[in-house]
Protein backbone atom coordinates (compact mmCIF):
# COMPACT_ATOMS: atom_id res chain seq x y z
CA UNK A 1 0.00 0.00 0.00
CA UNK A 2 3.00 2.49 1.07
CA UNK A 3 4.49 1.92 -2.60
CA UNK A 4 1.93 2.33 -4.61
CA UNK A 5 0.46 5.29 -3.15
CA UNK A 6 3.80 6.63 -3.15
CA UNK A 7 4.12 5.94 -7.28
CA UNK A 8 0.65 7.65 -7.77
CA UNK A 9 1.71 10.90 -6.22
CA UNK A 10 5.34 10.85 -8.44
CA UNK A 11 3.07 11.37 -11.66
CA UNK A 12 2.15 14.66 -10.63
CA UNK A 13 4.72 15.76 -8.15
CA UNK A 14 8.24 14.09 -8.55
CA UNK A 15 10.41 14.48 -4.88
CA UNK A 16 13.89 16.07 -5.02
CA UNK A 17 16.43 13.27 -4.68
CA UNK A 18 19.35 14.02 -2.67
CA UNK A 19 22.13 11.70 -2.70
CA UNK A 20 25.11 11.86 -0.52
CA UNK A 21 28.24 9.10 -1.88
CA UNK A 22 30.31 7.55 0.52
CA UNK A 23 31.03 3.96 1.06
CA UNK A 24 29.21 1.53 3.72
CA UNK A 25 30.47 0.21 6.35
CA UNK A 26 31.56 1.35 9.68
CA UNK A 27 35.36 1.11 8.97
CA UNK A 28 34.71 4.20 6.28
CA UNK A 29 32.53 6.28 8.26
CA UNK A 30 34.74 9.05 8.95
CA UNK A 31 36.73 9.39 6.17
CA UNK A 32 37.19 11.80 3.56
CA UNK A 33 35.63 9.98 1.07
CA UNK A 34 32.29 9.53 3.19
CA UNK A 35 31.44 13.51 3.39
CA UNK A 36 28.38 12.88 1.28
CA UNK A 37 27.01 10.90 3.85
CA UNK A 38 28.03 13.29 6.34
CA UNK A 39 26.48 16.04 4.68
CA UNK A 40 23.04 13.48 4.01
CA UNK A 41 22.98 12.95 7.73
CA UNK A 42 23.02 16.60 8.51
CA UNK A 43 20.28 16.94 6.06
CA UNK A 44 18.58 14.15 7.86
CA UNK A 45 18.82 16.14 11.41
CA UNK A 46 17.49 19.26 9.90
CA UNK A 47 14.68 18.05 8.63
CA UNK A 48 14.10 15.65 11.19
CA UNK A 49 13.61 12.31 8.79
CA UNK A 50 15.15 9.16 9.82
CA UNK A 51 17.44 6.73 7.33
CA UNK A 52 15.07 4.02 8.49
CA UNK A 53 14.40 1.89 5.03
CA UNK A 54 16.52 0.15 2.79
CA UNK A 55 15.32 1.03 -1.64
CA UNK A 56 17.21 0.01 -4.67
CA UNK A 57 20.07 -0.50 -2.29
CA UNK A 58 20.12 2.77 -0.58
CA UNK A 59 19.52 3.91 2.85
CA UNK A 60 16.99 6.69 2.58
CA UNK A 61 14.65 9.26 4.00
CA UNK A 62 11.94 11.08 2.88
CA UNK A 63 11.11 14.26 4.44
CA UNK A 64 9.05 17.79 3.41
CA UNK A 65 10.08 21.37 3.21
CA UNK A 66 8.64 24.45 2.08
CA UNK A 67 6.04 22.41 0.05
CA UNK A 68 8.49 20.17 -1.28
CA UNK A 69 8.44 16.61 -0.75
CA UNK A 70 12.23 15.36 -0.36
CA UNK A 71 13.65 11.96 -0.72
CA UNK A 72 17.31 11.61 0.95
CA UNK A 73 19.34 8.95 0.22
CA UNK A 74 23.10 7.08 0.64
CA UNK A 75 23.88 4.22 -1.61
CA UNK A 76 24.43 0.98 0.21
CA UNK A 77 27.21 0.38 -2.60
CA UNK A 78 30.84 1.02 -2.99
CA UNK A 79 31.22 4.17 -4.09
CA UNK A 80 32.11 3.18 -7.92
CA UNK A 81 28.78 1.38 -8.13
CA UNK A 82 26.87 4.12 -7.10
CA UNK A 83 24.93 4.61 -10.18
CA UNK A 84 23.29 1.21 -10.20
CA UNK A 85 21.18 2.79 -6.62
CA UNK A 86 20.74 6.10 -8.37
CA UNK A 87 19.65 5.19 -11.17
CA UNK A 88 16.76 2.77 -9.89
CA UNK A 89 15.86 5.66 -7.37
CA UNK A 90 15.20 8.24 -10.02
CA UNK A 91 12.99 5.52 -11.78
CA UNK A 92 10.97 4.49 -9.18
CA UNK A 93 10.07 8.45 -8.05
CA UNK A 94 9.99 9.38 -11.89
CA UNK A 95 11.81 12.16 -11.03
CA UNK A 96 13.69 14.14 -13.82
CA UNK A 97 16.74 14.95 -13.17
CA UNK A 98 16.71 18.69 -12.38
CA UNK A 99 15.51 17.30 -9.51
CA UNK A 100 18.60 15.28 -8.51
CA UNK A 101 21.58 17.09 -6.15
CA UNK A 102 24.32 14.66 -6.07
CA UNK A 103 27.26 15.57 -2.87
CA UNK A 104 30.51 14.04 -2.82
CA UNK A 105 34.36 14.90 -2.31
CA UNK A 106 36.92 16.44 -4.34
CA UNK A 107 40.42 16.72 -3.60
CA UNK A 108 40.76 19.35 -6.18
CA UNK A 109 38.88 21.35 -3.47
CA UNK A 110 40.72 22.96 -0.68
CA UNK A 111 39.17 21.49 2.31
CA UNK A 112 36.18 23.81 3.82
CA UNK A 113 35.18 24.96 -0.14
CA UNK A 114 32.01 23.90 -1.61
CA UNK A 115 31.21 24.23 -5.67
CA UNK A 116 27.55 23.92 -7.07
CA UNK A 117 27.48 22.95 -10.64
CA UNK A 118 24.43 22.66 -12.40
CA UNK A 119 26.03 19.54 -14.62
CA UNK A 120 29.22 18.17 -15.89
CA UNK A 121 31.84 15.60 -15.98
CA UNK A 122 33.36 13.23 -13.33
CA UNK A 123 36.82 14.38 -13.39
CA UNK A 124 37.78 11.43 -12.42
CA UNK A 125 35.60 10.54 -9.01
CA UNK A 126 34.24 7.05 -9.42
CA UNK A 127 31.20 7.55 -7.53
CA UNK A 128 30.03 10.26 -10.45
CA UNK A 129 31.21 7.71 -12.98
CA UNK A 130 29.11 5.49 -12.47
CA UNK A 131 25.93 8.02 -11.49
CA UNK A 132 26.96 9.10 -15.04
CA UNK A 133 27.23 5.80 -16.73
CA UNK A 134 24.36 4.74 -15.61
CA UNK A 135 21.90 7.76 -16.15
CA UNK A 136 23.46 8.08 -19.66
CA UNK A 137 23.74 11.37 -18.68
CA UNK A 138 25.68 14.85 -17.00
CA UNK A 139 23.13 16.50 -16.94
CA UNK A 140 21.94 16.19 -13.46
CA UNK A 141 23.27 18.99 -10.25
CA UNK A 142 26.34 18.30 -8.04
CA UNK A 143 27.88 19.82 -4.49
CA UNK A 144 31.43 19.49 -4.19
CA UNK A 145 32.60 19.28 -1.13
CA UNK A 146 36.63 20.26 -0.87
CA UNK A 147 38.62 17.57 1.01
CA UNK A 148 42.43 19.25 0.21
CA UNK A 149 45.10 17.63 -2.23
CA UNK A 150 47.37 14.57 0.27
CA UNK A 151 50.59 15.99 1.21
CA UNK A 152 54.13 15.12 0.58
CA UNK A 153 54.43 11.42 -1.36
CA UNK A 154 50.83 10.18 -0.23
CA UNK A 155 48.92 8.61 -2.61
CA UNK A 156 45.21 10.38 -3.36
CA UNK A 157 43.18 6.78 -2.85
CA UNK A 158 44.93 6.79 0.67
CA UNK A 159 44.47 10.26 1.36
CA UNK A 160 40.35 9.98 0.44
CA UNK A 161 40.35 6.76 2.51
CA UNK A 162 41.74 8.34 6.18
CA UNK A 163 39.95 9.66 8.40
CA UNK A 164 39.65 13.96 8.58
CA UNK A 165 42.15 15.36 10.75
CA UNK A 166 41.88 16.62 14.34
CA UNK A 167 42.38 20.16 12.68
CA UNK A 168 40.02 18.74 10.17
CA UNK A 169 37.77 17.67 12.44
CA UNK A 170 37.49 21.12 14.18
CA UNK A 171 35.80 22.94 11.80
CA UNK A 172 34.41 20.00 10.16
CA UNK A 173 31.02 20.43 11.66
CA UNK A 174 30.95 24.17 10.42
CA UNK A 175 31.72 22.63 7.03
CA UNK A 176 28.53 20.13 7.27
CA UNK A 177 26.14 23.36 7.85
CA UNK A 178 27.35 25.02 5.13
CA UNK A 179 26.25 21.92 3.02
CA UNK A 180 23.62 21.24 4.18
CA UNK A 181 22.23 24.63 3.85
CA UNK A 182 23.33 24.99 -0.07
CA UNK A 183 21.58 21.81 -0.58
CA UNK A 184 18.64 23.67 1.22
CA UNK A 185 19.02 26.34 -1.28
CA UNK A 186 19.11 24.14 -4.54
CA UNK A 187 15.71 22.89 -3.00
CA UNK A 188 13.74 26.10 -2.33
CA UNK A 189 15.61 28.43 -5.18
CA UNK A 190 17.20 26.44 -7.41
CA UNK A 191 20.76 25.44 -8.88
CA UNK A 192 21.50 29.36 -9.75
CA UNK A 193 20.65 30.85 -6.68
CA UNK A 194 22.28 27.98 -4.79
CA UNK A 195 25.85 28.53 -7.15
CA UNK A 196 25.68 32.51 -6.73
CA UNK A 197 25.90 31.71 -2.84
CA UNK A 198 27.97 29.10 -2.23
CA UNK A 199 30.29 29.34 -4.79
CA UNK A 200 32.04 32.19 -3.91
CA UNK A 201 34.42 30.45 -1.30
CA UNK A 202 33.81 30.18 2.77
CA UNK A 203 33.21 33.94 4.09
CA UNK A 204 30.31 34.54 2.20
CA UNK A 205 27.63 36.39 3.88
CA UNK A 206 25.00 34.22 4.87
CA UNK A 207 21.65 35.94 5.85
Amino acid sequence: MFFRRRKKETLSNPPFLIVGLGNPGPEYKFNRHNIGFMVADELARKLEAEFGRVQSNALVAQARCSQQRIILAKPRTYMNRSGSAVGALLRFYKAPPGKLLVIYDDVDLPFETLRLRSEGGSAGHNGMKSIIENLGSQEFARLRVGVGRPKGRMRTPDHVLQDFSKAEQGVLTFVLERASKAAMTFIEEGIVAAMNKYNRGKEENEE
